[in-house]
């Protein structure tokens, strides 16, 4: 069954059951005053203007039983799997490892680093836990959305121009049709959020469509 949804650069056609739902990154660190986020000099009321979207998205998508996704940025304990290069970089008491407001700062198991409560997974969502910004990147995600027959992405989550972005491009060129709603999405930097937009439905959609939450609602309903 083909369910339209209303979108730039043109409206796309899906079936629901290859459909899968992936929310990036909406953890405490990132959105919650306090954490890593804010502790950067970060307005972090501006992530927190994608969690009601996301959160009915979320509503409608587990009405269809659709398959949903999340994702957790963060590093093994000992910083096996982090880039000497990574670590290094910015101020020494914001680095990944150091001691934040939530535990240390993108650590697996850290307060920090978990799930914000709003949207927190449902028993059974696959959690992919990555060490970079894409999702795909020393992930299992590639083999779960296989398996499951999955042909369509609705891509959600923070932020719009690094780890949304990034997993968009990676699910393009792995074949993936990727639909992102922009109010699903933040940005600490409005002016990136929007030209990160842009930039997927660039050139007749190179990297994907985009919608927004009501449409693609309307739609499966």
């Amino acid at each position: 069954m083909v369910t339209m949804i209303e979108a730039e650069p043109e409206a796309i056609g899906i079936n629901p059951e290859r459909t899968a739902v992936i929310v990036i990154d909406m953890q405490r660190d990132f959105l919650e005053p306090g954490g890593f986020g804010e502790s950067l000099g970060n307005d972090v009321s501006l992530l927190g203007a994608a969690v009601a979207p996301i959160k009915a998205l979320l509503g409608g998508a587990r009405e269809k039983r659709m398959l949903v996704i999340h994702t957790r940025e963060g590093h093994r304990p000992d910083l096996t799997d982090a880039p000497k290069a990574k670590v290094e970089r910015g101020d020494p008491s914001t680095r990944i490892g150091a001691s934040g407001p939530m535990g240390r700062i993108l650590i697996r198991g850290e307060a920090g680093h978990d799930i914000i409560p709003d949207l927190y997974p449902l028993a059974g969502e696959p959690v992919i836990d990555k060490p970079g910004k894409g999702a795909f990147y020393a992930t299992d995600l590639y083999s779960i959305l296989l398996h499951k027959g999955i042909e369509s992405l609705i891509v959600c989550g923070v932020t719009t121009e690094v780890c949304v972005h990034t997993t968009v491009r990676e699910a393009n060129d792995r074949g993936f049709r990727c639909i992102v709603p922009a109010d699903c999405c933040a940005s600490y930097f409005p002016e990136f959020h929007e030209m990160g937009l842009r930039m997927i439905k660039a050139q007749g959609g190179i990297f994907g469509w985009v919608s927004d939450s009501k449409k693609i609602l309307s739609a499966l309903a």
